[in-house]
């Protein structure tokens, strides 16, 4: 099965086709090189082959201006003169193609009356000597209508026009009554094949025919099966190049449900859906084209090979490169793949109907509920990890045992409190994901049991977004499209699923680039990311906290997670706020990524507490990497203290060319209490000296004019050193990002942003946020 050919697979079908089945002629001679022979169409045919030959398109016409002249048969010596050549006049009007017949803006004289395309027998150019200038010819019981264009063009734009219309007028009559489905089949591979080699150009010439075969479907529901393949295999070419109506997506789900394994699911709906993939912008506007790309790859799973089909098929949408070529093909999979785990539990999610909402739930007004409660899962208990004991609302405690050697309790009356009685100030906010999922009425500890066939589409879709997210140029939109959590809270509660997605979420949080680890947190505060959900005692947490060590990990690097907050204090104020008990948990049995987390707790002051700094020293020396760590600090604390100490210079210029390990060596060399102005303006230092500079208390003015000095490092100094009076970040890489970060040092008073990529809006809220400022240098800006 060769998913990465073109997307001409219904030719090669008709092909091969041609050979084995006489009875299909028409198919084959579609796909053919040379010109169609029927002959029932004769002369028109020939007509087509020529424009073929000499490359003439038309616009299919809807309206225009052209001369009109309506001869009638003379019958007498008197009507024969009257219609002699010399007596005939031309009437301009305005005429409109309708579906149904050719009418005029001005139904007077000649086009009083509309003219039914039932009535023309005949459409034709004149072609007699002497005949006038750009006419066509039409036939009418009793006479003749001559039609005169301006010019050559114009007049077979209308003659394609009028065939056109006149054509699929008689399709549609024909086939709204179906007597021999013998006929009927020939008449729609005529169809095809009139609407392939019309020299016409308008997304209608395709789909009109479309529309047709997809109003006989829906009113012929009891055809058999081989009648439905041998449609499908007629009307194949038309769907290379244009996405199906919606009846007809219908009847095509219809077909993948019940004959998945049938060679038309693969031949002829590849490059349907590839061509649905690549070019569909909105799900919303034609969910039935969403509906059957889920079908149809449900099909492809049922197949012999099963996710291997599927998976082959994922490869074909990316492309054999690094970059996928199509932006599209991400965003509609993911919108597809969302949709179906939504429908794997929509007769949970409409259980609930009768279930307080979110806003009751929050408040505590549980409500009797009619329904059976819904089989949600809570949170899993494992005695090596968590013991939750709920003795009443008041005294609700939740313990964590993490060895018999040290037992760490938070205390959570307050938050729990809230989220047991609700707010006393009346917000409207909605409650938290976690928080609905803890203390739902409508949750209980049974476990969801999903349907065979609602199980199977489960792990078929988790496994297409498990794929997804292996491609590295795919993962940031991936993470991006994932962060808001977007699916139902029944699925969040459903350990099957948390289980299979925890995949998803171990490729974020192992990916180095910021733009994609960043997504595990939150979209804005107050509302649950995936660090929360899976971080210990989180709802879909099913380990000990090895993903959650990975997630701040990242890549062996805290920073990198902690940075992407942007705010490094917030971050761990954070962690020490509601993951405390997790991150000692963790520390005591060896993980280096929370011993750094501690560590960098205790440097930074983040624990106020004694008991519980106490508590935290214990743990680091509890464990050989712990205990050497902790001793590590204790150096880098003593060298602080010597750092700070009172005296040395005011004043420190750096040589230029001085590097990061300069500056380092320097500042270890002796105490440096005293120093308010430093220049570092063009050496080699980059956004990593911040960590030497966050040490000098006493700093007032900074120059890092012509460094390699970041974003990175600014959001370090941002929260440091508050005291800094004067910057200069002139020609440094800084961005908006970087110095928006600025906006929390108000003792500012001179700022020099000469030649960064500094925006206006960045401008305008810097002065607003900084009441101390008087001097700005923003020249070479886009502030300027």
């Amino acid at each position: 099965m060769d998913f990465n050919r073109s997307s001409g697979g219904g030719s090669n079908l008709h092909n091969n086709q041609l050979q084995t089945d006489e009875s299909k002629p028409l198919l084959g001679e579609v796909s053919a090189p040379g010109p169609p022979d029927g002959s029932k169409m004769g002369a028109g045919l020939c007509r087509r082959a020529l424009l073929h030959c000499n490359g003439m398109r038309y616009k299919l016409l809807q309206e225009g201006d052209i001369q009109v002249c309506v001869i009638r048969h003379p019958r007498t010596f008197l009507s024969k003169v009257l219609s002699s050549k010399f007596l005939r006049r031309l009437e301009p009007h305005h005429l409109t193609l309708t579906d149904k017949s050719l009418a005029s803006a001005t139904p007077t004289g000649y086009m009083e009356n509309a003219i039914s395309y039932s009535a023309i027998e005949d459409v034709q150019l004149l072609s007699w000597e002497n005949a006038p200038k750009y006419c066509l010819q039409l036939t009418i019981p009793g006479g003749t209508i001559l039609l005169q264009a301006a010019n050559s063009y114009l007049r077979d734009q209308w003659f394609h026009s009028l065939q056109w219309k006149k054509k699929i007028y008689k399709y549609k009559k024909v086939l709204s009554n179906p007597s021999r489905w013998e006929v009927v089949l020939k008449e729609i591979r005529t169809l095809v094949d009139m609407a392939l080699s019309s020299p016409l150009q308008d997304d209608s010439i395709h789909q009109a025919p479309l529309e047709i075969v997809s109003k006989l479907l829906s009113e012929n529901t009891n055809l058999s099966t081989l009648e439905h393949e041998n449609i499908i295999e007629a009307i194949a070419p038309l769907l290379e190049n244009n996405h199906p109506p919606p009846d007809l997506c219908e009847f095509f789900c219809k077909h993948c449900r019940e004959r998945p394994r049938s060679m038309v699911v693969i031949e002829v709906f590849t490059p349907v859906v590839q061509r649905i993939l690549k070019h569909n912008m909105d799900f919303g506007k034609c969910p039935r084209l969403r509906l059957f790309t889920q079908e149809y790859i449900l099909a492809l799973n049922e197949l012999n090979g099963g996710m291997e089909v599927v998976k082959k098929f994922i490869r074909s949408m990316h492309g054999p490169t690094g970059q996928c070529p199509h932006p599209r093909v991400l965003p509609n999979l993911v919108a597809v793949c969302l949709a179906a785990i939504y429908s794997c539990y929509e007769e949970f999610i409409n259980s609930r109907d009768n279930s307080p909402s979110l806003k009751e739930i929050r408040n505590g007004c549980q409500q009797p509920c009619e329904r059976k409660p819904l089989p949600l899962r809570l949170m899993r208990t494992n005695p090596d990890l968590v013991s939750q004991e709920v003795t009443s609302p008041i005294e609700t405690r939740i313990k964590i045992v993490n060895s018999s050697e040290i037992h760490v309790d938070l205390e959570r009356n307050n938050v729990v409190n809230q989220k047991l009685k609700g707010p006393t100030g009346g917000s409207e906010s909605e409650p938290s994901l976690i928080d609905c999922l803890l203390v739902s009425p409508a949750c209980s500890t049974m476990s969801i049991e999903l349907s065979p066939q609602a199980d199977r589409v489960l792990v078929c879709y988790v496994e297409i977004l498990k794929m997804l997210s292996d491609y590295d140029d795919w993962r940031p939109s991936l993470a991006s499209l994932l962060q808001p959590i977007p699916f139902p809270k029944e699925a969040l509660a459903h350990e099957k699923f948390t289980k299979e997605l925890k995949y998803v979420i171990q490729r974020f949080a192992e990916d180095p680039r910021q733009e994609v680890h960043s997504c595990l947190l939150s979209v804005r505060a107050g509302k649950d990311g995936w660090f929360q959900l899976y971080s210990p005692g989180g709802v879909a947490c099913d380990d000990d906290g090895e993903l959650f060590a990975s997630m701040v990990r990242v890549c062996n690097n805290v920073h990198i997670l902690m940075g992407s907050c942007y705010k490094t204090k917030k971050f761990l104020l954070s962690l020490a706020e509601n993951k405390l008990g997790p991150c000692m948990l963790l520390a005591l049995r060896g993980s280096q990524t929370m011993v750094e987390i501690l560590c960098l707790m205790l440097e930074y002051n983040i624990i106020e507490n004694n008991d519980t700094q106490l508590q935290i020293i214990s743990t680091l020396e509890s464990t050989e990497v712990g205990k050497r760590m902790y001793e590590q600090l204790c150096d880098r604390q003593r060298e602080l203290k010597e750092l700070q100490r009172k005296g040395g210079p005011t004043r420190l210029t750096l040589p230029s060319k001085s590097t990061d390990a300069d500056l380092a060596r320097l500042l270890s060399s002796g105490s440096f209490g005293n120093l308010e102005n430093l220049s570092l303006a063009f050496t080699n230092v980059t956004s990593a000296c911040a960590e030497q500079l966050i040490k000098l208390p006493s700093l007032k003015q900074l120059n890092l004019w012509s460094t390699q000095f970041g974003d990175a490092g600014l959001r370090l100094l941002s929260e440091h050193l508050t005291s800094l009076q004067v910057l200069n970040l002139c020609e440094t890489p800084v961005t908006d990002a970087g110095l928006l970060t600025l906006s929390s040092m108000k003792s500012l008073c001179s700022l020099n942003m000469n030649s960064t990529k500094l925006s206006a809006d960045t401008y305008e809220d810097l002065k607003a946020k900084l009441p101390n400022l008087k001097e700005v240098d923003v020249r070479y800006t886009e502030a300027w």
